[in-house]
């Protein structure tokens, strides 16, 4: 089964949408368009019925709804369904969700930290996740590499579809998350012929056939729109 991310003409290029229930990591620069994305894939979800939890390092819901406004693909339909529930990092809940227990150490405190957030999607039902981003991950569990693999295992073993964004500038340098993920896809920004340029490149894709070509993005009314032209490599 797959599900639809709401971004045009990226679904094609993946069989149709995203193999449901697993994990995919969303990497790129800063503005690449990795929220956009998320907001694409979360209202998405909303607007078809389903229960979504986006968790954010960046922004207060305020702060993304005006920032998601300038759209209309539904992001601020999906917010004002009650089938989104966001997160800030500094939230109490999100806390709640993610902090170490200092009590019982570190490493019981990670796996105290997964078993909390898998249990929160299990028992709200949560059919996507969104997590923004992997400096969220960091953040809380910079001391041990281990405890933050842990935490992406576990995330792999809810039953959402799981899309961990994070920040990466090189697509040839990858981090854990990377080898974990069902799914890999990258955003470029670079420069040609003195003209900036965005494409999207699928590294990864399990059970899917796919090409690695960098394909075109461009933002317009309906948001992050992915183009069947294939851009030169970097």
């Amino acid at each position: 089964m797959r599900i639809e991310t709401g971004v045009p003409g990226f679904d094609e290029l993946v069989g149709g949408g995203l193999p449901v229930g697993r994990l995919y990591v969303l990497s790129g620069p800063p503005g690449g368009g990795k929220t956009t994305f998320a907001a694409h894939f979360v209202s998405e979800g909303a607007l078809a019925g389903e229960k979504c939890l986006f968790l954010s390092m960046h922004e207060s819901k305020a702060e993304m709804a005006s920032d998601m406004g300038e759209f209309d693909f539904g992001f601020e339909r999906a917010i004002s369904s009650g089938r989104v529930r966001f997160l800030n990092v500094l939230s109490d809940l999100s806390e709640e969700l993610l902090l170490p227990n200092a009590a019982g150490g570190f490493q019981s405190g990670i796996q105290s930290a997964s078993d909390r957030i898998v249990k929160f999607v299990e028992a709200h039902d949560i059919q996507r996740l969104v997590i923004d981003s992997t400096m969220l991950l960091r953040y809380f569990y910079e001391q041990d590499d281990t405890a933050f693999i842990q935490f992406v295992s576990a995330l792999k073993r809810s039953d959402a579809t799981v899309l961990l964004i994070a920040e990466m500038t090189d697509p040839a340098s990858y981090a854990d998350e990377h080898y974990l993920a069902h799914g890999v896809v990258f955003l470029h920004n670079y420069m040609e012929e003195g003209d900036m340029r965005r494409g999207l490149q699928i590294l990864k894709m399990r059970g899917t056939d796919i090409d690695t070509d960098v394909r075109a993005i461009e933002f317009g009314p309906g948001g992050l729109t992915v183009r069947q032209e294939r851009l030169a490599d970097e």
